[in-house]
């Protein structure tokens, strides 16, 4: 499992011209789920997340935590982060899940996330998005459940 974090000050996403989620200063995170993916690499990647000290602390120093700060999160899926660019100039995207697999765990690292009490909007899965984000800082991170980098 991937997932790109941007610490945002705002961000929302549409559908078809429609808002479906929106959050102020928080995490957009989009996540990516591979087709070896289960409920150790929802943990692992949820706790890293709602624990990582990225968030600026009154010394200007990157100390505090979502959890911290009470971030607002944006979840949306994105399968391209299993975007296999290394041949050709097409990318593979033969390590993703498949769709009905990747929205079960998808599901489920929603409602992981949301037993932390912070607030989480979403994108719709399977669906074309338009995602805008104020990025903070900019601070980008990303994330490998597998830790491939």
């Amino acid at each position: 499992m991937r997932a790109v974090l941007q610490r945002v000050s705002s961000s929302d996403v549409e559908v078809e011209a429609k808002k479906v989620g929106e959050i102020k200063k928080g995490l957009l995170i989009f996540l990516g789920i591979g087709k070896d993916d289960n409920v150790e690499d929802i943990n692992y990647l949820v706790d890293k997340i709602v624990n990582l000290r990225i968030f600026s602390g009154q010394d200007g120093r990157m100390n505090l935590s979502a959890l911290d700060i009470g971030a607002e999160l944006l979840v949306v899926s994105q399968f391209t982060l299993y975007g296999d660019c290394r041949k050709g100039r097409r990318p593979s995207f033969d390590l993703a899940a498949p769709p009905q697999e990747a929205e079960k765990l998808y599901e489920e690292f929603l409602s992981y996330i949301k037993t932390f009490g912070l607030r989480v909007e979403t994108g719709e899965f399977k669906t074309h998005m338009k995602v805008t984000l104020i990025n903070d800082g900019p601070v980008t991170i990303l994330l490998d459940s597998k830790k491939d980098f």
